[in-house]
């Protein structure tokens, strides 16, 4: 007969794994990819690392349970801003929900964003990419209809400025570098003026 866990036992386990989980969101938040590893985490959470090894495969399993878990809230956050209204007011929303919230965690957005990382990780970050470019083409495609913008390929539109957004940003996300002026007005005018918003 195979063995079950009881419903105290599974609870425990969960509570474990949230626990972890939330210890590596910190480490990945204030030390990036290069700072996050089995061993810092479980120091975070104050366990060994072999508890860490009973939830995640290895460190690429984890940081793409992170990835998933922190890109979901982000591509929310995006979607929901940039739902409804004119397509100025839509885009607008989008970019600056996108790199305001960005730049207020630079170094987790930079982890998410372009840090090396592994061929896993990198997948999540297309997903990711695809999501927010899904956003930007539905406000797009809105400001066809309502005859806002010229008609064009909304999807090809929309991916040539996720790349955009996600280039200008790399500068001021940087590590490496302090933070630098407010990039987001002037992104926001690029993205309408590439779109052929009317002044």
């Amino acid at each position: 007969m195979p063995y079950r866990r009881t419903e105290s036992v599974q609870a425990r386990l969960d509570a474990g794994r949230e626990k972890l989980f939330a210890s590596a969101v910190e480490v990945l938040s204030t030390q990036g990819y290069r700072g996050l590893s089995i061993a810092s985490v479980a120091a975070a959470a104050g366990v060994s690392a072999g508890s860490v090894y009973t939830h995640f495969e290895n460190k690429s399993d984890l940081v793409v349970a992170i990835f998933r878990e922190v890109c979901g809230r982000e591509v929310q956050a995006v979607a929901d801003a940039g739902a409804r209204g004119t397509v100025v007011e839509r885009v607008t929303a989008i970019i600056e929900t996108f790199a305001g919230r960005a730049m207020k965690n630079r170094t987790m957005a930079y982890a998410l964003l372009a840090e090396p990382v592994d061929a896993a990780v990198d997948a999540e970050r297309l997903v990711f990419r695809r999501s927010f470019t899904d956003a930007i083409a539905g406000a797009i495609t809105a400001g066809i209809a309502a005859g806002d913008v010229p008609e064009q390929n909304a999807q090809l539109a929309a991916a040539a400025l996720v790349g955009a957004v996600g280039e200008v940003l790399v500068g001021p996300l940087s590590p490496d570098r302090p933070p630098g002026p407010d990039v987001v007005p002037d992104l926001v005018a690029f993205a309408l003026r590439s779109l052929g918003v009317r002044p």
